[in-house]
């Protein structure tokens, strides 16, 4: 049996990925910042007759970040699949934003996913088996903001050590969804009254379509058609183009 470690296990897409992990039989570890909904959540997947750790802390706290690395780099209790699934998104221009929040922002999606891929790849190399997964975006492939941008880090970052750790029996993907029914804009503070019905993913079907690519050992995994046409068109249309559509504020 394998044990996935599963950070922002408690909501949205990384809940989904903890629920379908644990009916493949997968033993967790959650990693949240609420203590409550992490037990709450253990509580609702350990009758699915999977080991449950919890492991509450914050990504952006170096005390929260080193517990979790920690976990990570126990041999005696090995990861196999590591979900880098924590983030959030903010608003703004890299202009008129106080750098602290700009900080945070890019340490929740390059910082903190870096450290945890770095401890996790040296223990799956040296077992010669595990799965790193960079919970990316479609953003990543439009210009439109530093949420893209980290976003596209990401991919890059996930094309580049797949090229070497996959020979070695580890493999890492980048997942790029597209709007997901989630928590997401809602703690964001946006309105997404403007996006058509028909950009809206389920997060039971991306997260089904995103283990099969896993599972495969994909660099990049775009789950649904619509979004693998959104993500190539990208690439050759104008940026001010493939830029288009932003958020809204909440009144």
């Amino acid at each position: 049996m394998t044990t996935a470690l599963i950070t922002g296990a408690t909501a949205g897409i990384g809940l989904e990925f903890a629920r379908q992990l644990a009916a493949r039989g997968n033993d967790l570890v959650l990693v949240a910042r609420d203590r409550r909904r992490l037990d709450d959540v253990a509580a609702e997947l350990r009758s699915s007759g999977v080991a449950v750790e919890v492991l509450a802390a914050d990504l952006l706290d170096s005390a929260g970040l080193d517990a979790v690395d920690a976990r990570l780099a126990d041999a005696e209790n090995p990861v196999d699949l590591l979900v880098n699934n924590a983030g959030y998104g903010i608003q703004g221009e890299l202009h008129e934003n106080d750098w602290e929040v700009e900080r945070q922002h890019l340490d929740i999606h390059a910082t903190v996913p870096l450290r945890l891929t770095q401890t996790a790849l040296r223990g799956m190399l040296d077992r010669g088996r595990g799965r790193v997964v960079l919970i990316a975006s479609v953003a990543a492939f439009t210009p439109r903001g530093t949420y893209s941008a980290a976003k596209a880090w990401a991919v890059m970052l996930a094309r580049s050590l797949n090229l070497t750790t996959r020979q070695r029996g580890v493999s890492v993907t980048a997942v790029c969804p597209g709007f997901t029914r989630t928590e997401f804009h809602e703690r964001m503070g946006v309105s997404t009254r403007g996006i058509p019905a028909f950009l809206w993913l389920d997060a039971t079907r991306l997260v089904r379509s995103s283990l099969r690519g896993i599972d495969r050992g994909r660099s990049v995994v775009v789950p649904t058609l619509r979004y693998r046409v959104i993500a190539a068109l990208s690439r050759v249309l104008p940026d001010r183009v493939s830029a288009g559509g932003g958020f809204r504020s909440r009144d």
